[in-house]
């Protein structure tokens, strides 16, 4: 009930509609009742008693009372039907923001898929409630009531089976319900487990088909549509039994009023009019019951849907974590780490070990060594995608946990080995950080970038579309995008993860003179494998096993003969005779 009821507070900005679609379902409701109770005229009056007065007028009456119900059921369908659909579109985008502001540890333990999966598929299944609750349950409920009035009516006694049989269908709807809502719970999830696969499969296309191994991914998804088939079919049988075991119910209680009725028409205790007016309402009424507990299906898998969208709605979002945070001043002094160490959830070790480092505003600090020495993690804790797990990262003396994460993220600007574009215009792309940019500005940044040669260059200018994480662009294009949507931030501090190491040589030289451009007067830090490109930073922090190793410039490490020597002859034995020269 709880998910149920907040799922219902969605509706408060449309109550004046819900009110209007309320009226047009009562107005079904009494009317569909009035259409039982005319049963009984009709047949007394015209087939029995052969009243020629009446047998123009009823008819009529009867039309005229079908043709306005069929406009309010027009009217509340039509309402439900918009509301319903601006629910979804609330809760969808909602959930969405939400989502994209939860932090980095939340989307490292869910995949993109299963996200996916949240925003559009749960979304709809919990959304389906709405229409269902106050269409199906609101109306029907209320047309079986009416019908059931008229049947009380008409005879009370005859009508007093149905309350005899009502705890039983209730029993089915509830048991037949609770079924539902498990498997509706195991079918989105599995829904998730399919938008994984397929997104791997799609954006990895080009790997799947060049190692021949689209069977394989074939046989993958297969896995997974299987799993959701299976639970899908269970949950079509629960629902297709609820209505087979309400009708036998129903039938038995029939069965009992037409021999026991017949017998009170028959010794004359009951007109005929009377009744057919009863059995036609209670016939009637068997319609209503049957929509409820279809009703109650959409609303057992709306439930099962709800509880994993307020599952994700109820974490705590990074904006929320921030309330009441002070704004970071920009940096003047220094970014320092002490004793910082970071595990990562579920890893028996640690990735970072008591770390300490000071970098000076304006310095250019690169970080060398193997992979998996903790470089990428002691950037990350920066921009505070991850929180130590013991020390402090500050700026300027200030501890970023207390400081607002918008704040601190202002100030920062990142150029990594996988560049991210968005499907949208290059001029977009590059203002991704700041949309009130300038035309001039933004041309300014693409030419300081380098990335304005190319672009001059194509049909559309900064109006083409790069397409799906800028597919239509080579590597070096990519890359010199995201430094001109750097350049155009005009962050202080500077973040460089390996921006060059995936670049042909000629690609690579433009865009290290971007990054030129782009690291002046900037606190800087670089992670690079290839150390010809940081030979010049103003000092290099060598890492290994999460741990600080040495600390210096290019030529005080190598003359130091320790691991960063050890680093640079692996990479230049071959092409370089006198690297320990340091001349």
């Amino acid at each position: 009930m709880n998910i149920l009821w907040r799922i219902v507070a969605y509706l408060k900005p449309y109550k004046f509609r819900l009110l209007l679609a309320f009226l047009f379902s009562g107005g079904v409701a009494a009317l569909q009742g009035v259409t039982a109770w005319l049963v009984g005229p009709v047949l007394q009056e015209i087939f029995i008693d052969r009243n020629p007065n009446l047998v123009v007028l009823l008819p009529l009456i009867l039309l005229g009372v079908t043709i306005l119900k069929a406009l309010f059921s027009y009217g509340q369908s039509y309402l439900m039907g918009y509301v319903g659909q601006w629910l979804i579109a609330d809760v969808r985008q909602q959930l969405f923001i939400h989502i994209v502001r939860l932090p980095i540890r939340f989307h490292d333990a869910n995949s993109s898929g299963r996200l996916m999966a949240r925003v559009v598929s749960d979304v709809n299944e919990m959304a389906n409630a709405i229409p269902s609750v106050l269409k199906d349950m609101f109306q029907q409920g209320l047309t079986f009531l009416v019908l059931i009035s008229v049947a009380f009516y008409r005879n009370w006694e005859l009508a007093s089976v149905v309350l005899v049989l009502l705890p039983l269908s209730s029993y089915v709807l509830i048991r037949v319900g609770k079924r539902i809502r498990n498997l509706s719970r195991r079918g989105q999830e599995s829904i998730g487990s399919m938008a994984s696969v397929l997104k791997e499969a799609f954006t990895g296309i080009k790997i799947v088909k060049a190692y021949g191994q689209e069977e394989k991914e074939g046989e993958r998804f297969a896995q997974m549509n299987k799993a959701f088939r299976r639970v899908q079919v269970k949950s079509s049988q629960a629902s297709a039994i609820s209505s087979p075991m309400l009708e036998i119910i129903g039938a038995c209680g029939v069965a009992f009023i037409i021999w026991y009725g017949g017998g009170l028409v028959i010794t004359g205790e009951m007109t005929s009019g009377d009744f057919f007016s009863f059995l036609a309402a209670l016939f009637m009424a068997y319609a209503p019951v049957r929509k409820m507990s279809g009703a109650n299906s959409s609303i057992q898998r709306a439930l099962a849907g709800g509880k994993r969208v307020f599952s994700v709605l109820d974490l705590d979002s990074e904006l929320e974590k921030d309330e009441g945070k002070e704004l970071l001043p920009p940096i003047t002094r220094h970014l320092t780490f002490s004793d910082v160490s970071f595990t990562y959830e579920g890893a028996k070790e640690p990735s970072l070990d008591k770390v300490n480092l000071i970098v000076q505003v304006g310095e250019v600090v690169a970080l060398v060594g193997a992979s998996g020495s903790g470089k990428t993690t002691l950037v990350s804790l920066v921009p505070r995608f991850y929180r130590p797990t013991e020390g402090t990262v500050t700026i300027d003396g200030i501890d970023i946990r207390l400081a607002d994460r918008a704040s601190l993220r202002q100030q920062i600007g990142i150029v990594s080995q996988e560049t991210v574009l968005f499907d949208d215009l290059i001029r977009n792309n590059i203002a991704y950080g700041r949309p009130d940019a300038t035309e001039e500005q933004i041309v300014e940044a693409a030419r300081a970038a380098y990335a304005w040669e190319f672009i001059e260059r194509l049909p559309q200018g900064l109006e083409t579309f790069v397409g799906e994480n800028g597919l239509k662009l080579s590597g070096g294009q990519r890359q010199r995008l995201a430094i001109a949507r750097a350049i155009l931030r005009d962050p202080p501090i500077l973040i460089l993860d390996e921006a060059t190491s995936a670049l042909d040589s000629e690609s690579e030289k433009l865009v290290q003179q971007a990054l030129a451009n782009l690291m002046k007067g900037r606190t800087t830090l670089v992670i690079a494998h290839r150390l010809s490109t940081v030979q010049h930073a103003n000092r290099l922090v060598v890492m290994q096993r999460g741990r600080i190793e040495e600390i210096g410039t290019h030529v005080e490490l190598l003359q130091k003969g320790g691991l960063y020597t050890r680093l640079y002859q692996t990479q230049f034995q071959l092409t370089q005779l006198e690297p320990l020269s340091a001349t």
